[in-house]
C-alpha cells in the first residue's frame, strides 16, 4: 500500500534547499490528509517498496532516492505521543547515545548477519525500548526490540533481557516481517507493532493511531539516520 507522491528521481539538493528533514516531516504532515486517498488506492497493486529500492540502489541519487520512496509510504492519521521519544542522535539523552554505542558493534553484527539495514534496527529499537536493554512494557515485552513472551519463544530466545539473545531474536523477526511483504518496510513495521493478521485484516496499515504513529515515527528516525 503506498500514496503516490513525487517523483523517485527527486535530488538531495533539492531536499536541501526545502529545509532538509524540515521538509520531509512538512510532507508528513500533508500526508495527514491524504489518508482517504490510501483507503481508496486499497486494492491497487503498486511497484513494491523492494523493487523501488532495487531500482533506486543503481541510480547516482540513491540516498535521495530513498528519502522519496519512504516518505511517499508514510500513512496518514492524527499523531499520538510515541512510547519513547524520537529525535536525532544529537538530541539523545548522554545516557541513551552511551547505550546505543555500547550496542552498536552488536547491531551491526546481526543486521549484517540476517540482510537488514542497521540504521533500521535502530530506529526500531530507538522506538521501542530507548536502547534499554532491560525495557518492560506493561504488555510483557521485553528488552530492546520488545519481544513478547511467546514471539521470544518461538525464535529461540530463552532470556529477552539478555541484549544478545534479543538483538539476535529480534533482527530475525524484524527480517521474517520484511519477507512476508517483499521488503515493504512500512508494512513490515506495521505488523511487527499491530500483528499480521491486522495488516491482512486491513489490506494494508491498520487505522489504529498508536501503529499508524508507529510507522511514521520509526521512518523520520530511519531517515534522520540516512541523511
Amino acid at each position: 500500500m503506498m500514496i503516490q507522491g513525487p517523483s523517485l528521481s527527486t535530488s538531495f539538493a533539492q531536499l536541501k534547499a526545502g529545509g532538509g528533514i524540515n521538509a520531509v516531516e512538512g510532507r508528513m504532515q500533508q500526508l495527514e490528509m491524504m489518508i482517504k486517498a490510501v483507503e481508496g488506492n486499497r486494492q491497487q497493486t503498486p511497484i513494491s517498496f523492494k523493487a523501488q529500492l532495487n531500482q533506486a540502489a543503481h541510480q547516482p541519487t540513491f540516498t535521495s532516492t530513498l528519502h522519496g520512496v519512504v516518505t511517499d509510504q508514510i500513512p496518514g492519521g492524527a499523531p499520538v505521543p510515541p512510547r519513547f521519544p524520537v529525535s536525532s542522535t544529537a538530541t539523545m539523552s548522554k545516557s541513551m547515545r552511551e547505550r546505543m554505542a555500547v550496542l552498536q558493534p552488536h547491531i551491526t553484527e546481526y543486521s549484517q548477519k540476517y540482510g537488514v539495514d542497521s540504521a533500521l534496527v535502530n530506529a526500531v529499537i530507538r522506538q521501542e525500548s530507548g536502547f534499554n536493554p532491560n525495557a518492560v512494557s506493561k504488555a510483557g515485552a521485553q528488552g530492546l526490540m520488545q519481544l513478547m513472551p511467546a514471539t521470544a519463544k518461538g525464535l529461540g530466545v530463552t532470556n529477552s533481557l539478555d541484549p544478545i539473545q534479543n538483538l539476535d531474536g529480534g533482527i530475525r523477526y524484524l527480517k521474517s516481517k520484511l519477507d512476508m511483504y517483499n521488503g515493504n518496510v512500512p508494512l513490515a513495521l506495521a505488523s511487527y507493532n499491530a500483528g499480521s493478521g491486522a495488516v491482512k485484516k486491513y489490506n494494508g496499515i491498520p487505522p489504529y493511531k498508536e501503529t499508524q504513529n508507529y510507522v511514521k515515527s520509526i521512518l523520520t528516525a530511519y531517515l534522520k539516520e540516512k541523511a
